[in-house]
């Protein structure tokens, strides 16, 4: 994989940090994945806390990615593919703030992008509801506990997995084949 010695990193809340992680692990490009929080008012937030829904945070994926493999435009691409922007602190099932659509930006450039990707949706009406993702600066991350870490990956027959995270990670491999990880 090329590696021109300058990363990136993109924080992104779109449901279930699971879901994400999922497909993001298996995009080309992307060096690591660590599911966590962002977003809130509550240093070192426990899981039981945020799905409390009263620290601020949103459940997102901290995505490190080698730029000259898959642009930051790349990654939103993929976001905006596999979660409802249009569902305010929703998906599917999964309601409160804690998952919430969320670009937490790094950059001027990633704000810059987050907002044509965005204005570029809209304008082509693809789901016939405003878009509603906020986008932020980022602030801080704290990555979730353990159990959390790659759990598709070690728990693919759980419920969940089976019924949320494998259809979403089908749609994924079936839109992006050609950016899959060999």
């Amino acid at each position: 994989m090329p590696d021109n010695g300058r990363l990136e990193v993109a924080t992104l809340g779109g449901g279930c940090f699971w879901c994400l992680e999922a497909v993001y692990d298996q995009l080309r490009g992307v060096i690591d994945v660590v599911s966590g929080y962002s977003g809130g008012q509550v240093p070192h937030p426990s899981y039981e806390q945020v799905c409390g829904g009263r620290t601020g945070h949103a459940e997102v994926v901290q995505v490190t990615f080698d730029p000259s493999a898959v642009t930051f435009r790349q990654i939103l691409e993929v976001f905006f593919t596999i979660h409802d922007p249009t569902t305010l602190n929703r998906q599917g099932a999964d309601v409160g703030p804690q998952y919430r659509s969320a670009i937490f930006y790094h950059s001027p450039e990633q704000k810059a992008a987050a907002e044509q990707v965005i204005a570029d949706l809209t304008s082509k009406g693809l789901w016939g509801r405003k878009v509603v993702t906020e986008v932020t600066p980022f602030d801080e991350f704290y990555p979730a506990e353990a159990y959390h870490q790659e759990y598709f990956a070690r728990n693919p027959n759980q419920g969940y997995c089976q019924f949320v995270v494998a259809p979403k990670v089908a749609k994924f491999r079936k839109e992006f084949i050609a950016n899959l990880k060999r």
